[in-house]
């Protein structure tokens, strides 16, 4: 398996379900190696990786700068940082496409004597080092896409990222799809055979053993309202929206309070435009939190939003129904297929989300009906029951490469 992001090193969704799936495939008998890209010389090389102790489990790191959600910009930023540095000669690349394939050399060299039934690659770095893999062995290769690049830029993809997913869906034998959202999307604009693609959607995973941290512990339980965004502060995560939606609630509710808990690259435009808009003491950037943070958001918080202009799942709004938070979802999402005690919102209407928070302030029994009702969902979208669909997916796609072998 290929992947290139795990906690504890991630930044978004994708890390999370790797490991939520990779637990629960250990758990159904399957063994995994999984291949990483670890920056040498940082004190992550040596974080832990959060999974059970097994056996059946193996990790191979590879010398990259590759970060999760990379882009060509960022990476351009990273390497003159480095200039100088004693990171500068390592196995990164001069450019974003050039860590890549430098990524998938070292990758398909260290598995070569390994002896797989299926190579397993999640997102567009990884798909080069599974047809190369599946290749070399013989065995199927399944792609499976948590995002597109046109998730990630509104549909206005780098053409190079947009061509690489796409040789990765038509040599893959099969493609799992994080929702039948995503599916719709490789067959109307990657030109993909729908009955290629199964949807398995995302889980949830049940932490134990962790207390939240009391972020707003002065205020005590509901006073102020609190309404929270969690995620990356990019243009696919539409947190102007949000602000948009805060301005709109401050209007009528100026006790309401507004978090937006996450870090990227719009974070100072997005502070710029919360002071533009008189919004200083009513919005609050908590920038990247902790797993424990997180949970003393989700605990604190009257009303969640995901507002998202593309949204291929959506784990964070599992989070909050875990914690029994009334949510309001882009219809333009994943997760709106799963959680049906919700609002679902058009993406762009900010004046409906508003209208939606503003209910679920107002009418208690309204918002006691969602905290009670949307957590179900969670007791059947585990990690293991999710994994044991992968596990047949596994071997469909081997008896059917057999199949045609003979």
């Amino acid at each position: 398996m290929f992947g290139w992001e795990y906690p504890p090193r991630h930044s978004g969704g994708l890390g999370v379900a790797c490991q939520g799936l990779v637990r629960g495939l250990l758990k159904t008998g399957v063994r995994v190696t999984l291949v990483l890209p670890r920056r040498a010389g940082s004190e992550e090389e040596g974080a832990e990786i959060l999974t059970p102790e097994s056996g059946e489990f193996s990790v191979v790191t590879v010398p990259s700068d590759l970060q999760p959600y990379d882009g060509s910009a960022s990476y351009a930023t990273r390497r003159v940082e480095h200039r100088g540095t004693e990171m500068e000669g390592q196995l990164y690349g001069p450019d974003l496409s050039s860590a890549v394939a430098n990524f998938t050399d070292a990758s398909v060299a260290l598995t070569q004597n390994l002896t797989p039934d299926v190579v397993h690659a999640h997102d567009w770095m990884t798909y080069e080092a599974g047809i190369r893999t599946s290749d070399h062995h013989g065995v199927p290769f399944v792609a499976h896409i948590h995002a597109t690049e046109l998730d990630r830029t509104d549909f206005h993809p780098n053409e190079r990222i947009f061509v690489q997913e796409r040789r990765g869906f038509l040599h893959a034998q099969k493609i799992i799809a994080v929702s039948d959202y995503t599916k719709r999307i490789l067959t109307e604009h990657y030109g993909i055979p729908a009955e290629k693609i199964a949807v398995v959607h995302n889980a949830h995973a049940k932490l134990e053993g962790h207390r939240p941290t009391q972020i707003f512990s002065q205020y005590g339980r509901r006073k102020p309202p609190l309404v929270l965004f969690v995620g990356r502060l990019t243009v696919q995560k539409n947190p102007l929206q949000f602000l948009d939606v805060a301005s709109r609630v401050h209007a009528l509710r100026p006790d309401v309070q507004f978090v937006m808990a996450g870090d990227g690259p719009l974070l100072p435009a997005l502070i710029e435009r919360t002071c533009a808009m008189g919004l200083e003491r009513t919005v609050f950037f908590a920038g990247r939190v902790s797993r424990e943070e997180g949970e003393s958001l989700y605990h604190s918080a009257d009303c969640f939003v995901m507002p998202s202009l593309s949204e291929p799942f959506g784990l964070v709004a599992l989070e909050a129904a875990a914690h029994g938070v009334p949510i309001i979802l882009s219809k333009h999402s994943g997760v709106s297929e799963v959680i049906d005690h919700c609002f679902k919102v058009d993406f762009w209407d900010g004046e409906k989300m508003a209208d939606c928070i503003l209910t679920i302030l107002r009418e208690e029994p309204l918002a006691m009906q969602l905290k009670a009702e949307a957590p179900r969902i969670l007791t059947r979208l585990t990690w293991q029951r999710q994994a044991e669909r992968v596990r047949a997916i596994y071997e469909d796609t081997i008896r059917s490469l057999s199949t045609l072998r003979i």
